[in-house]
């Protein structure tokens, strides 16, 4: 019989570290990794001796990315391996680093992401047999559609849908790891210039690079060598799916992420009206409605209607995307699960300065990759 991550031992997040997401610049992958390995590190209070194992989730960097970044730390020997999942590279490194520890194999092991933009080398395209759809709608225009479908069925206008990047740049301007930091007004996301139907350019993310880390450890780990079990985060449920065939979907991102968190959900014996902060895949706009209907925040059709009232605000019902999202933070895709678990780790921990939500304990964390994989993790502080 299958176990979950509840079945295994405890495993939680005891140190986590940021480079900041920006634009494309000189600064090599090995510098934008190390920044955010050692300030998790640092945060934890180990020495990178005490790592037993490491996963990196990258998508455009290339073969063998962690050698040459962490011998910098040290040549300790430890098992290294390269996570590519798309979009959900990161969270399926951190999802590995998770199963490493609870399953006993190590005590204490490293999830790092890290990206530079780079050309897109896709498997789909090499599979030889053609793709109707995929080599023709570009993202962009793939949920600029979905969005005039959610306005036609819901009754919703295309400024309501816009408040999403209105709430993730007013977030994205209080994070100092942020891509965006900037405040914008409806006025100026309407203003555009426009990506494609209703989405324009500030409802679409940025692909920037940076790197995030994260370290895990098991009850045993943190008593040996002295982690604050004050600032220890648990990860309560791990899981990842695929897509199946939705005869009557319109929107397979949507069905997929509802079955996944539905499993995440009864795996960690909670439910929607649980979560305190949610960090979700919101590429674009239209998504974070469409999700928050999925994942049972509000019922199917009002979505909008949620944002507009500020239930997802900082301070509201659950704080969605209050890094920024993808939207402020950025998605240098590699590093961008990873970052999710940082900000519900520092959000728990009540760190998180003046974008905190006011006495959070359940964070969820949701990454779909290309639209047939999609993970989901649940952290709880104890």
């Amino acid at each position: 019989m299958s176990k979950t991550l509840i079945d295994l031992r405890p495993v939680y997040v005891v140190g986590i570290g940021l480079h900041r997401y920006q634009r494309l610049s000189e600064t090599t992958y090995v510098d934008l990794g190390l920044t955010a390995v050692r300030a998790a590190l640092a945060d934890a209070k180990i020495q990178w001796s005490e790592v037993e194992a490491a996963y990196t989730g990258t998508a455009f960097i290339g073969m063998a990315a962690s050698r040459p970044m962490l011998r910098h730390l040290g040549a300790t020997g430890i098992p290294m391996a390269q996570v590519e999942n798309a979009s959900a590279s990161g969270s399926t490194a951190f999802r590995q680093a998770c199963l490493e520890v609870a399953s006993g194999i190590s005590d204490v092991a490293l999830a790092v992401g890290v990206d530079k933009p780079g050309p897109i080398a896709g498997a789909p395209g090499k599979t030889n047999i053609r793709d109707l759809v995929g080599a023709r709608v570009l993202p962009f225009t793939h949920f600029a559609l979905l969005a005039n479908d959610y306005m036609n069925r819901n009754h919703v206008t295309a400024e309501q849908i816009a408040l999403v990047a209105v709430k993730n740049n007013r977030n994205g301007a209080r994070n100092p790891y942020a891509q965006r930091q900037k405040q914008v007004t409806l006025e100026e996301v309407m203003a555009g210039p426009a990506i494609s139907g209703a989405l324009t350019r500030l409802q679409c993310c940025p692909v920037g690079e940076g790197a995030a880390a994260v370290i895990v450890a098991s009850e045993d780990a943190i008593a040996r060598l002295e982690i604050d079990r004050n600032r220890a985060v648990r990860a309560v449920a791990s899981v990842t799916r695929t897509e199946r065939v939705y005869r009557e979907a319109k929107n397979f991102d949507a069905e997929l992420t509802g079955e996944t968190v539905a499993q995440a959900y009864r795996e960690a014996s909670m439910t929607a009206r649980d979560l305190d902060v949610l960090e979700l895949h919101d590429a674009f706009t239209i998504e974070e409605l469409l999700y928050l209907e999925a994942m049972g925040l509000c019922a199917p059709g009002e979505g909008a209607r949620m944002i507009e009232s500020g239930a997802a605000d900082i301070g509201g019902q659950c704080a969605v995307s209050a890094s920024g999202g993808l939207l402020a933070m950025g998605h240098p895709i590699g590093p961008t699960g990873v970052g999710q678990i940082a900000e519900l780790t520092r959000q728990l921990r009540g760190e998180a300065g003046d974008r905190q939500q006011p006495n959070a304990r359940v964070g969820l964390a949701h990454m779909v990759g290309v639209g047939a994989v999609c993970v989901v993790h649940i952290l709880r502080k104890d």
